[in-house]
Protein backbone atom coordinates (compact mmCIF):
# COMPACT_ATOMS: atom_id res chain seq x y z
CA UNK A 1 0.00 0.00 0.00
CA UNK A 2 2.80 2.39 0.90
CA UNK A 3 4.57 1.60 -2.37
CA UNK A 4 1.36 2.30 -4.32
CA UNK A 5 0.88 5.63 -2.54
CA UNK A 6 4.49 6.63 -3.21
CA UNK A 7 4.15 5.61 -6.86
CA UNK A 8 0.98 7.67 -7.25
CA UNK A 9 2.66 10.62 -5.57
CA UNK A 10 5.61 10.39 -7.96
CA UNK A 11 3.30 10.17 -10.98
CA UNK A 12 1.31 13.16 -9.73
CA UNK A 13 4.52 15.13 -9.24
CA UNK A 14 5.74 14.26 -12.74
CA UNK A 15 2.49 15.42 -14.33
CA UNK A 16 2.43 18.54 -12.17
CA UNK A 17 5.92 19.51 -13.33
CA UNK A 18 4.97 18.66 -16.91
CA UNK A 19 1.96 20.96 -16.63
CA UNK A 20 4.10 23.79 -15.26
CA UNK A 21 6.54 23.45 -18.14
CA UNK A 22 3.63 23.38 -20.59
CA UNK A 23 2.30 26.63 -19.14
CA UNK A 24 5.70 28.29 -19.39
CA UNK A 25 6.68 27.14 -22.87
CA UNK A 26 3.49 26.50 -24.82
CA UNK A 27 0.40 27.99 -23.18
CA UNK A 28 -1.36 31.24 -24.05
CA UNK A 29 -4.86 32.35 -22.97
CA UNK A 30 -7.48 31.36 -25.52
CA UNK A 31 -9.17 34.77 -25.14
CA UNK A 32 -7.19 37.34 -27.17
CA UNK A 33 -8.18 40.06 -24.68
CA UNK A 34 -6.27 38.27 -21.92
CA UNK A 35 -3.00 37.88 -23.83
CA UNK A 36 -1.75 41.39 -23.09
CA UNK A 37 0.17 41.61 -26.37
CA UNK A 38 1.88 44.90 -27.21
CA UNK A 39 3.00 45.72 -30.74
CA UNK A 40 5.66 48.01 -29.25
CA UNK A 41 7.12 45.30 -27.02
CA UNK A 42 10.69 45.47 -28.33
CA UNK A 43 13.34 43.51 -26.39
CA UNK A 44 15.33 45.64 -23.97
CA UNK A 45 19.00 45.08 -24.70
CA UNK A 46 21.97 46.88 -26.23
CA UNK A 47 21.40 44.98 -29.47
CA UNK A 48 17.94 46.51 -29.93
CA UNK A 49 18.34 49.89 -28.24
CA UNK A 50 20.19 51.46 -31.16
CA UNK A 51 17.38 50.47 -33.55
CA UNK A 52 14.41 51.12 -31.26
CA UNK A 53 13.45 54.48 -32.75
CA UNK A 54 13.43 53.11 -36.29
CA UNK A 55 11.40 50.06 -35.24
CA UNK A 56 8.81 52.20 -33.43
CA UNK A 57 8.44 54.37 -36.53
CA UNK A 58 7.92 51.36 -38.81
CA UNK A 59 5.47 49.74 -36.38
CA UNK A 60 3.44 52.95 -36.15
CA UNK A 61 3.38 53.34 -39.94
CA UNK A 62 2.23 49.76 -40.53
CA UNK A 63 -0.40 49.85 -37.79
CA UNK A 64 -1.90 53.03 -39.27
CA UNK A 65 -2.43 51.48 -42.71
CA UNK A 66 -5.94 50.40 -43.73
CA UNK A 67 -6.44 46.65 -43.78
CA UNK A 68 -9.14 44.00 -43.90
CA UNK A 69 -9.48 41.66 -40.93
CA UNK A 70 -9.91 38.13 -42.28
CA UNK A 71 -10.64 34.80 -40.59
CA UNK A 72 -10.27 31.17 -41.61
CA UNK A 73 -10.81 27.84 -39.89
CA UNK A 74 -7.71 25.69 -39.39
CA UNK A 75 -7.48 21.94 -39.94
CA UNK A 76 -8.35 21.33 -36.27
CA UNK A 77 -11.23 23.86 -36.17
CA UNK A 78 -9.18 26.64 -34.54
CA UNK A 79 -10.26 30.07 -35.80
CA UNK A 80 -7.31 31.92 -37.30
CA UNK A 81 -7.07 35.61 -38.03
CA UNK A 82 -4.93 37.91 -40.14
CA UNK A 83 -4.67 41.36 -41.66
CA UNK A 84 -5.00 41.67 -45.43
CA UNK A 85 -3.33 44.71 -47.01
CA UNK A 86 -4.48 45.30 -50.59
CA UNK A 87 -2.15 46.95 -53.10
CA UNK A 88 -3.61 46.00 -56.47
CA UNK A 89 -5.86 43.42 -58.07
CA UNK A 90 -3.83 40.56 -59.51
CA UNK A 91 -0.63 41.50 -57.67
CA UNK A 92 1.52 38.79 -56.09
CA UNK A 93 0.58 37.90 -52.53
CA UNK A 94 3.03 37.55 -49.67
CA UNK A 95 1.82 35.66 -46.58
CA UNK A 96 3.80 36.60 -43.48
CA UNK A 97 4.18 34.62 -40.24
CA UNK A 98 5.52 36.19 -37.03
CA UNK A 99 7.59 34.67 -34.25
CA UNK A 100 7.10 33.02 -30.86
CA UNK A 101 5.02 35.23 -28.54
CA UNK A 102 5.49 38.03 -31.05
CA UNK A 103 2.99 40.15 -32.93
CA UNK A 104 2.39 40.40 -36.65
CA UNK A 105 2.90 44.17 -36.77
CA UNK A 106 6.08 44.25 -34.68
CA UNK A 107 7.76 41.33 -36.42
CA UNK A 108 6.84 42.47 -39.95
CA UNK A 109 7.02 46.23 -39.64
CA UNK A 110 10.11 46.04 -41.85
CA UNK A 111 9.26 43.14 -44.13
CA UNK A 112 5.83 44.59 -44.81
CA UNK A 113 7.42 47.87 -45.84
CA UNK A 114 9.31 45.92 -48.52
CA UNK A 115 6.15 44.29 -49.88
CA UNK A 116 4.31 47.60 -50.07
CA UNK A 117 7.20 49.22 -51.91
CA UNK A 118 7.36 46.33 -54.37
CA UNK A 119 3.67 46.20 -55.24
CA UNK A 120 2.65 43.04 -53.47
CA UNK A 121 -0.55 42.37 -51.58
CA UNK A 122 0.11 41.04 -48.10
CA UNK A 123 -1.66 38.74 -45.69
CA UNK A 124 -0.09 39.22 -42.26
CA UNK A 125 -1.08 36.27 -40.11
CA UNK A 126 -1.74 36.05 -36.38
CA UNK A 127 -0.30 32.64 -35.53
CA UNK A 128 -2.50 30.36 -33.42
CA UNK A 129 -2.61 31.41 -29.74
CA UNK A 130 -1.46 34.90 -30.79
CA UNK A 131 -3.23 38.13 -31.70
CA UNK A 132 -6.84 37.68 -32.79
CA UNK A 133 -6.39 33.98 -33.61
CA UNK A 134 -7.86 31.27 -31.43
CA UNK A 135 -6.16 28.41 -29.69
CA UNK A 136 -4.26 28.26 -26.42
CA UNK A 137 -1.18 26.26 -27.37
CA UNK A 138 1.91 27.44 -29.24
CA UNK A 139 3.42 24.41 -30.97
CA UNK A 140 6.68 25.89 -32.31
CA UNK A 141 5.65 25.29 -35.94
CA UNK A 142 4.25 21.77 -35.59
CA UNK A 143 0.58 22.66 -35.99
CA UNK A 144 1.39 26.09 -37.38
CA UNK A 145 2.83 24.51 -40.56
CA UNK A 146 -0.62 23.09 -41.31
CA UNK A 147 -2.11 26.51 -40.60
CA UNK A 148 0.29 27.84 -43.23
CA UNK A 149 -1.19 25.43 -45.77
CA UNK A 150 -4.70 26.51 -44.72
CA UNK A 151 -3.79 30.16 -45.39
CA UNK A 152 -2.37 29.25 -48.81
CA UNK A 153 -5.54 27.35 -49.67
CA UNK A 154 -7.63 30.34 -48.54
CA UNK A 155 -5.55 32.65 -50.74
CA UNK A 156 -5.92 30.38 -53.77
CA UNK A 157 -9.66 30.19 -53.30
CA UNK A 158 -10.09 33.93 -52.80
CA UNK A 159 -7.58 35.32 -55.30
CA UNK A 160 -7.30 32.48 -57.78
CA UNK A 161 -5.12 29.41 -58.18
CA UNK A 162 -2.80 31.31 -60.53
CA UNK A 163 -1.98 34.01 -57.98
CA UNK A 164 1.75 34.24 -57.33
CA UNK A 165 2.30 33.50 -53.63
CA UNK A 166 5.39 33.98 -51.48
CA UNK A 167 5.72 32.80 -47.89
CA UNK A 168 7.73 34.76 -45.34
CA UNK A 169 8.49 34.09 -41.71
CA UNK A 170 10.57 35.43 -38.85
CA UNK A 171 11.94 33.17 -36.09
CA UNK A 172 9.16 30.67 -35.26
CA UNK A 173 7.33 31.98 -38.31
CA UNK A 174 10.39 31.16 -40.42
CA UNK A 175 10.47 27.64 -38.99
CA UNK A 176 6.72 27.41 -39.69
CA UNK A 177 7.02 28.18 -43.40
CA UNK A 178 10.02 25.88 -43.76
CA UNK A 179 8.21 23.01 -42.03
CA UNK A 180 5.29 23.60 -44.41
CA UNK A 181 7.53 22.54 -47.32
CA UNK A 182 6.97 18.90 -46.39
CA UNK A 183 3.27 19.38 -47.13
CA UNK A 184 1.78 19.63 -50.61
CA UNK A 185 2.07 23.32 -51.34
CA UNK A 186 0.44 24.34 -54.62
CA UNK A 187 2.65 25.22 -57.59
CA UNK A 188 1.76 28.91 -57.40
CA UNK A 189 3.81 29.19 -54.19
CA UNK A 190 6.92 30.52 -55.91
CA UNK A 191 9.32 31.14 -53.04
CA UNK A 192 9.97 31.22 -49.29
CA UNK A 193 11.91 33.80 -47.30
CA UNK A 194 12.88 32.49 -43.86
CA UNK A 195 14.51 35.03 -41.54
CA UNK A 196 16.38 33.60 -38.51
CA UNK A 197 14.66 30.18 -38.42
CA UNK A 198 15.51 27.51 -35.87
CA UNK A 199 16.50 24.06 -37.06
CA UNK A 200 14.05 22.19 -34.82
CA UNK A 201 11.60 22.95 -31.99
CA UNK A 202 13.52 20.72 -29.61
CA UNK A 203 16.89 22.24 -30.41
CA UNK A 204 15.76 25.82 -29.80
CA UNK A 205 13.93 24.81 -26.59
CA UNK A 206 17.08 23.09 -25.33
CA UNK A 207 19.05 26.27 -25.97
CA UNK A 208 16.50 28.35 -24.08
CA UNK A 209 16.62 25.90 -21.18
CA UNK A 210 20.37 26.50 -20.95
CA UNK A 211 19.82 30.27 -21.08
CA UNK A 212 17.36 29.97 -18.18
CA UNK A 213 19.77 27.86 -16.12
CA UNK A 214 17.99 24.53 -16.53
CA UNK A 215 19.74 21.36 -17.63
CA UNK A 216 18.13 20.31 -20.94
CA UNK A 217 18.51 16.61 -20.15
CA UNK A 218 16.37 17.16 -17.05
CA UNK A 219 13.85 19.63 -18.46
CA UNK A 220 13.15 18.07 -21.85
CA UNK A 221 11.31 14.94 -20.66
CA UNK A 222 8.85 17.15 -18.78
CA UNK A 223 8.48 19.51 -21.75
CA UNK A 224 7.82 16.62 -24.12
CA UNK A 225 5.25 15.16 -21.73
CA UNK A 226 3.58 18.54 -21.17
CA UNK A 227 3.35 19.17 -24.91
CA UNK A 228 1.87 15.74 -25.54
CA UNK A 229 -0.60 15.54 -22.63
CA UNK A 230 -1.71 19.17 -22.28
CA UNK A 231 -0.95 20.57 -25.74
CA UNK A 232 -1.90 17.59 -27.87
CA UNK A 233 1.24 17.55 -30.00
CA UNK A 234 4.76 16.17 -30.13
CA UNK A 235 7.68 18.57 -30.41
CA UNK A 236 9.50 15.81 -32.26
CA UNK A 237 6.87 15.38 -34.98
CA UNK A 238 8.98 17.27 -37.52
CA UNK A 239 11.77 19.82 -37.87
CA UNK A 240 12.75 22.46 -40.38
CA UNK A 241 15.84 20.42 -41.25
CA UNK A 242 13.82 17.29 -42.02
CA UNK A 243 11.06 19.19 -43.84
CA UNK A 244 13.33 20.97 -46.33
CA UNK A 245 14.73 17.63 -47.45
CA UNK A 246 11.42 17.36 -49.31
CA UNK A 247 11.27 20.98 -50.45
CA UNK A 248 10.65 21.82 -54.10
CA UNK A 249 10.12 25.58 -53.77
CA UNK A 250 13.13 27.98 -53.79
CA UNK A 251 14.19 29.07 -50.31
CA UNK A 252 16.05 32.19 -49.15
CA UNK A 253 17.51 31.88 -45.65
CA UNK A 254 18.50 35.09 -43.86
CA UNK A 255 20.23 35.28 -40.49
CA UNK A 256 21.89 37.88 -38.29
CA UNK A 257 25.37 36.94 -37.17
CA UNK A 258 24.74 38.66 -33.83
CA UNK A 259 21.68 36.52 -33.11
CA UNK A 260 21.93 35.39 -29.48
CA UNK A 261 18.55 33.65 -29.44
CA UNK A 262 18.71 31.49 -32.59
CA UNK A 263 22.33 31.11 -33.73
CA UNK A 264 23.35 31.26 -37.39
CA UNK A 265 24.41 27.63 -37.22
CA UNK A 266 20.75 26.63 -37.26
CA UNK A 267 20.20 28.26 -40.67
CA UNK A 268 23.36 26.56 -41.91
CA UNK A 269 21.95 23.16 -40.91
CA UNK A 270 18.76 23.95 -42.79
CA UNK A 271 20.72 25.15 -45.82
CA UNK A 272 22.79 21.99 -46.10
CA UNK A 273 19.69 19.78 -45.74
CA UNK A 274 17.58 21.67 -48.27
CA UNK A 275 16.73 19.80 -51.47
CA UNK A 276 15.37 22.76 -53.44
CA UNK A 277 17.08 25.84 -54.86
CA UNK A 278 18.49 27.73 -51.90
CA UNK A 279 20.49 30.70 -50.72
CA UNK A 280 21.83 31.63 -47.28
CA UNK A 281 22.71 35.25 -46.53
CA UNK A 282 24.02 36.41 -43.16
CA UNK A 283 24.31 39.97 -41.88
CA UNK A 284 27.18 40.98 -39.56
CA UNK A 285 26.25 41.97 -35.99
CA UNK A 286 22.50 41.81 -36.69
CA UNK A 287 20.48 40.69 -33.67
CA UNK A 288 17.58 38.24 -33.76
CA UNK A 289 14.95 39.25 -36.28
CA UNK A 290 16.33 42.70 -37.14
CA UNK A 291 18.65 42.10 -40.09
CA UNK A 292 16.17 44.16 -42.13
CA UNK A 293 16.27 47.02 -39.61
CA UNK A 294 20.08 47.10 -39.38
CA UNK A 295 20.91 46.46 -43.05
CA UNK A 296 17.84 47.71 -44.91
CA UNK A 297 19.39 48.47 -48.32
CA UNK A 298 21.34 45.21 -48.52
CA UNK A 299 18.30 43.26 -47.28
CA UNK A 300 16.11 44.85 -49.95
CA UNK A 301 18.58 43.88 -52.68
CA UNK A 302 18.86 40.27 -51.49
CA UNK A 303 15.09 39.80 -51.47
CA UNK A 304 14.63 41.65 -54.78
CA UNK A 305 17.14 39.36 -56.49
CA UNK A 306 15.52 36.27 -54.96
CA UNK A 307 12.03 37.27 -56.09
CA UNK A 308 13.32 38.07 -59.58
CA UNK A 309 14.77 34.55 -59.83
CA UNK A 310 11.53 33.04 -58.57
CA UNK A 311 9.54 35.03 -61.11
CA UNK A 312 11.73 33.59 -63.87
CA UNK A 313 11.33 30.08 -62.54
CA UNK A 314 14.73 30.08 -60.85
CA UNK A 315 18.21 29.76 -62.24
CA UNK A 316 19.66 26.61 -60.72
CA UNK A 317 22.96 26.86 -62.49
CA UNK A 318 23.56 30.32 -61.06
CA UNK A 319 22.50 29.24 -57.57
CA UNK A 320 24.89 26.29 -57.57
CA UNK A 321 27.78 28.71 -58.06
CA UNK A 322 26.84 30.79 -55.03
CA UNK A 323 28.85 30.54 -51.85
CA UNK A 324 27.14 28.49 -49.17
CA UNK A 325 27.37 31.41 -46.78
CA UNK A 326 27.13 34.91 -48.16
CA UNK A 327 27.98 37.79 -45.82
CA UNK A 328 26.69 41.29 -46.29
CA UNK A 329 28.50 44.45 -45.18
Amino acid sequence: MVIAIVALAVIALVFAVAYITYRIAFYAPSDPKKRKEDIYDIPKSKQYDAEREKMVRLITEMDALPYERVFITAFDEVRLSGRYYHFADGAPLRIQFHGYRGTAVRDFCGGNEWTRAHGQNTLVVDQRAHGQSGGNTITFGIKERRDCLSWVEYACKRFGADTKIYLSGVSMGAATVLMATELELPKNVLGIVADCPYSSPEEVIKKECKNMGFAPWLAMPFLRLGARVFGGFSIRETTAVEAVKKATVPILLIHGEGDLLVPCEMSEKIYHACASEKQLVTFPEAAHGISYIMHTEAYWKVVEDFVARCEKGGDKATEEKKDEREERP
